[in-house]
């Protein structure tokens, strides 16, 4: 029987996303949210269903909260468990693996969440639901074309059937194996940070406490470890396997009565009960960066741009924030009066992010071949910011040493609004615009149009915003603070009319 492979062709998307994982599904979000027409398309029956990425850092959250999906995280997740050390069937005893850190009034969010990647994908996907956009699934991109004016993408459907696609922009989140990056020929380049190989697992287990993450650090043929998924009866399973040669296979290796043999050699137990397993996998862990990620109308984003050793908790935060930086400028493009060149920053920034990273992530890996690791701050990604960008301008003069600065992160700070109540500044800088910040300024401010950025006062004769504890003023100082859409400070100055003139520059509005 022959299949029919008819071409049918549409128009009318302005962004196609390659890939629904988190990092695609984050851009989708923010470009449905400002009224960009995208479709995400996946060659995969369904959404991803593994543990794999479980950490979500404090900035991922805040991010989350700018686009309506930290509830339903808070609700899903949970902290780090405390480690517990084994040796055989005997307990050493139980240890930190992460820095317990309180929230403070400039960062709401002190530690790192939990939560088992399958689930990550399924709130950011039903938050795209909620906007109007879908997933279409077992549909895969098998060739693109680009010119001045666009990308033609063919799309191959379960059926054989194919669908030429004219797009504005084609944005490659297809994974660390990604089609995208292959067919510009962009450079992958990397090496292993550990030539050990290791197989990672999701199963049901009868027997083990969910009260900690199990750790056999010196178990016969290498590491195992074991932590309970929040929000679910099942574990995740990692082994680390000392012999290089070793290839693990997932569908070999990873059966319930192969699991429950190896648990039996590594560990000494043999009261544990392998149940159902539910996804498994298998990795050595690469640090690797493509050597662009742009390439005129295409762009790379995530796994497809660089990728980690999963130490420290840091691909998948970074790959979601590729997305975070990337939404607001394809939006300045498609819909303001931007320069197609905004979109060279993207590339320009989030390449030195990825490079610091994987610095950082490879660094965590090796620290963690020592006694009881221990995770500090630095995994957080607050201290991430955009100092050396084209897009930062700092134009206050004998700015203290140590104060915030034009590419850093913006803070957050309780303040209250006229009736009283408490605004915070996050609360304030919600939503796709820009944000003027006038702190502790009291003459004339320029007006916006069509929703390019909206003004808060902080204290002052007329403000918008009181700072009775102070907050917001320890965080800032004084002056006016143009907040980008992604959260960081583009513009300090003391002068109003440099904002106009940024975002003329930056938007072609203002």
């Amino acid at each position: 029987m022959s299949i029919d492979t008819c071409t049918s062709t549409s128009t009318g998307t302005e962004v196609l996303i390659v890939g629904s994982g988190p990092t695609g599904l984050v851009l989708a979000i923010d470009l449905a949210r400002r009224g960009i027409r995208h479709r995400v398309v996946d060659r995969a029956p369904r959404g991803f269903p593994g543990s794999r990425g479980t950490g979500l850092q404090p900035r991922t959250l805040e991010v989350f909260e700018d686009l309506g999906v930290l509830p339903a995280f808070l609700a899903a997740g949970g902290p780090c468990p405390p480690m517990m050390n084994w040796d055989g069937p005997r307990q050493l005893g139980e240890w930190e693996l992460v820095e317990r850190a309180a929230p403070t009034p400039a960062a709401p969010y002190g530690e790192v969440l939990m939560l088992p990647q399958w689930r990550t994908v399924e709130i950011l996907g039903a938050r795209l639901a909620e906007l109007g956009g879908h997933v279409d699934f077992d549909t895969e991109l098998t060739d693109f074309s680009q010119d001045a004016d666009g990308v033609t993408a063919t799309l191959t459907h379960a059926d054989g059937e194919r669908e030429t696609v004219r797009v504005d922009y084609l944005v490659g989140a297809d994974g660390g194996r990604s089609t995208v990056r292959k067919a510009l020929g962009v450079d992958f380049e990397g090496d292993f940070v550990d030539p050990r190989p290791v197989l990672l697992a999701d199963f049901f287990l009868e027997g083990l406490e969910r009260t900690h993450w199990h750790i056999w650090p010196q178990a016969p043929g290498g590491m195992v470890m074991m932590r309970p998924l929040e929000g679910t009866e099942s574990f995740q399973f990692l082994a680390r396997f000392e012999d290089t040669g070793h290839t693990p296979d997932a569908e070999r290796d990873a059966t319930p009565e192969a699991l429950q043999r190896l648990l039996e050699e590594r560990t000494g137990r043999t009261d544990l009960r392998v149940g159902e397993v539910t996804w498994s996998s298998t990795f050595r862990a690469r640090a690797a960066m493509a050597g662009r990620f742009r390439s005129d109308r295409v762009l790379l984003a995530g796994d497809a741009a660089h990728v980690h050793s999963p130490a420290g908790g840091q691909g998948l935060n970074t790959s979601l924030q590729d997305a975070y930086n990337l939404g607001w400028k394809l939006d300045a493009v498609l819909r303001l009066n931007a320069p197609d060149t905004l979109l060279d920053t993207y590339e320009s920034e989030r390449m030195e992010v990825a490079a610091g990273v994987l610095g950082l992530s490879t660094r965590v890996h090796r620290a963690d071949q020592g006694d009881n690791p221990r995770r500090g701050t630095e995994t957080h990604q607050l201290g991430i910011g955009y100092p050396t960008s084209p897009l930062t301008r700092e134009l206050r003069q004998d700015v203290p040493e140590g104060a915030l600065r034009a590419g850093d992160r913006a803070p957050d700070a309780p303040c209250k609004d006229p009736s009283g109540a408490t605004v915070r500044l996050f609360d304030a800088f919600r939503g796709p615009q820009f944000t003027l910040l006038a702190v502790g300024y009291e003459d004339g401010l320029p007006a916006f149009e069509g929703g390019l950025a909206r003004t808060y006062r902080v204290e002052g004769p007329t403000p918008d915003l009181r700072d009775p504890d102070g907050h917001a003023r320890a965080a800032y100082g004084s002056g006016l603070f143009l907040i980008r859409p992604d959260g960081y400070v583009g513009l300090a100055t003391d002068d109003p009319s440099d904002v106009s003139a940024y975002l003329r520059e930056i938007t072609g509005q203002g």
